[in-house]
């Protein structure tokens, strides 16, 4: 039986899918950094919206315990890190700049196992099979060549997802909400400055208000239950089901786009689900 800290974290996957495919859509149209700082300020207005509902308010703490600093590390990389990736998927590449950004997860995974984590040996197994599968069901190719422009933003990406995600997690031993809300912040202020820099606000058209409102709210709640899923369970086992994102957003492609999945990836998704089986049981 899956987990509470499992189906958090997978289902963060799906948020986050959702997330990066809409935004991915978007940035062909727009600045990439234009559609992240829009988004997410949006994440911070539905962040402060929870903590009213939930009387969630937490003093900050500018100790390397609390969760401020965790916080505005993981705003900073995070911001860096889906600019990056927006900002390949632009360039038409989702075979170079998803797999490549997948691999984001052995960062906070080499965190959590340097930190004394030690799985059992059935969900390091079931660990390898779900990673694997990500990796595939991302669509990984290089046929035509690579450019390097792709490779670039896909390792920026990759290093400022996995920052991200370790000081979430650190942040989130405090206050997973908290953490979140701090972080969109963080990223509110980043999009205040460039707005004023460039005297833009990206040049969005109203029909793109409610999608870019959904980015940010998907991948506010995304941050959120994985989040939570690392508070639930070992960090180790959330951060790789938290990694299954490319499948939803390969998925997504697939169904609006009439992408075609190619035979690697119908593979990834089996490992993907085969992974998920044996962390189940494990």
């Amino acid at each position: 039986m899956v987990s509470l800290s499992s189906f958090l974290a997978l289902f963060s996957s799906i948020l986050w899918g959702t997330a990066d495919f809409f935004g991915g859509n978007l940035t062909k149209k727009y600045k990439a950094v234009a559609v992240t700082a829009v988004s997410q300020s949006f994440g911070l207005l539905v962040g402060v919206v929870v903590i009213v509902l939930s009387s969630s308010w937490l003093a900050p703490n500018l100790s390397w315990n609390g969760y401020v600093i965790p916080a505005i590390l993981a705003g900073l990389m995070g911001f860096g890190g889906l600019t990056a990736f927006y900002a390949g998927l632009a360039t038409g590449r989702m075979g170079v700049v998803s797999p490549i950004s997948s691999l984001s997860v052995l960062i906070p995974l080499t965190v959590a196992f340097v930190g004394g984590e030690k799985p059992s040996a059935i969900q390091i197994t079931g660990m390898a099979v779900a990673l694997l599968g990500g990796f595939c069901a991302s669509g990984p190719e290089i046929r035509g060549g690579l450019s390097a422009k792709p490779l670039i933003f896909a390792t920026i990406a990759a290093f400022g997802f996995g920052g991200a995600i370790t000081f979430i997690a650190k942040g989130s031993e405090v206050s997973p909400i908290m953490t979140m809300t701090t972080m969109r912040l963080t990223t509110f202020v980043i999009a205040l400055m460039l707005f004023a820099k460039f005297k833009t606000t990206g040049g969005f058209s109203k029909k793109d208000l409610p999608i870019l409102f959904g980015i940010g709210a998907a991948d506010f709640f995304g941050n959120l239950l994985l989040g939570i899923a690392t508070t639930k369970g070992l960090v180790s086992l959330a951060v790789v089901m938290g990694s299954l994102f490319p499948i939803v957003t390969a998925l997504l492609a697939f169904k609006l786009l009439h992408e075609r999945l190619h035979k690697l990836q119908y593979l990834g998704i089996f490992f993907a689900i085969s992974g998920v089986a044996i962390l189940s049981v494990g």
